[in-house]
């Protein structure tokens, strides 16, 4: 029998995942679409590789094995998987069509919608992905500011503009790589060493999972106003999940551009990027940034129900409420166990991450173990808590459970000094490093 959300006796059957994976071999380089969602993230050998579907916060893989999920589509299931508001709204704009031969109606019903909840958007541009909207953002900050320089941290996307930042920077001429440099988060002097007249703008993610310090962001603001240099949110992480205003609400900044994608049409792909008037009036004539499906119907019409559900039953405090409960659940069971030197939990409520420090071991070793573990008690783990408005009391009372099953196996094997030892399979990979003015990024 397949595994469903319980303490199974078995580690899940994975046979049809691991055909599938044969068969992609033959003919896909890589086997994913999104390194986040494939096989290097995950435990080799022991956890599954495709998934058939999923409901609220569940989610069954091919071969029928049922968990709760906590990666939640990497980031845009904020409601829940197949969650009938949302689905009804793109089956209902479904019956009318998908993509037409002008513009649609719903363009302008979601970017009044925008302009109401977002405090920076007195312009909207509406696409489809989160990589395409923060070039779009860089592009018009070049044009407007007349500089050529950008700088950035966080993760922004597969662009040039970006990647040439990492380690995966192959294929990128050296005239964009040296346009662009990172700074780290919480410096304000490595944003200061690299901020000068030639910058045009300044892109972060306003958090990941470190809270800013020091009036960190409120500083990168002053100090982007003060140089005549372009301030962007990439909101794609704090976006409606902080609160249904993002970031800018949450922390009472306006940037001049923001950029967001996850969260706000559970699942559907459609990205957004807000801003100053005078800055977006350049998309009419000297910018260029159109694309055929960004007015795609049932991406807006999705948006448009899941914007509402967040508003009227105020989902961000949820997300909150229930993340809360499992960051300090993790990191009472660490503490009891005598686990608090090794691993925490920490984050702002909606998104945390389990983290391990090197004193423990391999931290990809360790990262596997915990992963094998659980995928054989019913849950979905890739080190975070993405939550969702359909994770339950019941879900959280799982998850805590097998931490307190779990943990302890890994204090066992920590102390012995033999984590690879019981892995059933191979470790996670990292996804790649930054290599430009900032520390290495984790896998994510």
């Amino acid at each position: 029998m397949p595994n469903t959300v319980s303490f199974n006796e078995n580690y899940p059957d994975i046979t049809k995942s691991d055909e599938l994976y044969a068969r992609a071999q033959k003919i896909m380089t890589p086997v994913t679409q999104t390194l986040a969602k494939g096989p290097g993230q995950y435990t080799k050998g022991v956890s599954p590789k495709y998934v058939k579907r999923a409901k609220g916060s569940h989610i069954w893989d091919v071969d029928g094995n049922e968990y709760i999920d906590f990666q939640m589509g990497i980031g845009p299931i904020s409601l829940g998987y197949a969650y009938p508001k949302v689905d009804d709204a793109i089956r209902a704009q479904l019956e009318d069509g998908i993509t037409f031969s002008m513009m649609h109606e719903l363009e302008v019903e979601l970017s009044e919608l925008i302009h109401e909840i977002i405090p920076n958007a007195e312009s909207i541009r509406i696409s489809k992905t989160g990589a395409d909207v923060c070039s779009a953002a860089v592009r018009v900050s070049r044009a407007f500011t007349g500089r050529d320089n950008v700088l950035c941290c966080g993760y922004h996307g597969w662009h040039d503009w970006y990647i040439g930042t990492t380690s995966r920077d192959k294929g990128i001429p050296q005239e964009s790589k040296d346009l662009v440099a990172a700074f780290e988060y919480n410096n304000l002097d490595s944003l200061k060493s690299l901020l000068d007249e030639n910058v045009a703008c300044v892109i972060l993610e306003p958090f990941i999972f470190d809270a800013p310090k020091d009036n960190f962001l409120h500083e990168v603001a002053r100090l982007c106003k003060e140089n005549g240099t372009l301030l962007i949110f990439d909101e794609m992480w704090t976006g409606f999940r902080v609160a249904v205003g993002g970031a800018q609400e949450y922390f009472g900044i306006t940037p001049d551009l923001a950029v967001y994608s996850k969260a706000f049409a559970n699942g559907m792909p459609i990205a957004l990027l807000t801003g100053r008037r005078d800055v977006m009036q350049l998309f009419e004539q000297d910018v260029f940034f159109f694309t055929t499906f960004g007015g795609e119907a049932l991406s807006l019409a999705a948006a448009l129900a899941t914007i509402s559900e967040m508003r009227e039953k105020n989902v961000p405090a949820r997300l909150a409420e229930q993340g809360r409960k499992l960051k300090d659940g993790y990191n009472e069971i660490a503490a009891e166990l005598g686990l608090s030197q090794y691993t925490k939990c920490y984050g702002y409520d909606c998104r945390t991450i389990v983290t391990f420090d090197p004193s423990a071991g391999n931290g990809m070793e360790i990262k596997a173990f915990m992963q094998q573990e659980l995928f054989k008690r019913g849950i979905m783990w890739g080190g975070f808590h993405n939550m969702c408005f359909s994770h339950t009391d019941a879900d959280v009372a799982h998850t805590l459970a097998a931490y307190r099953e779990v943990l302890p196996l890994l204090k066992e094997a920590i102390e012995a000094g033999d984590v690879a030892a019981r892995l059933l399979g191979e470790p996670v990979e990292a996804v790649f490093r930054k290599v430009t003015n900032a520390a290495p990024v984790k896998a994510k």
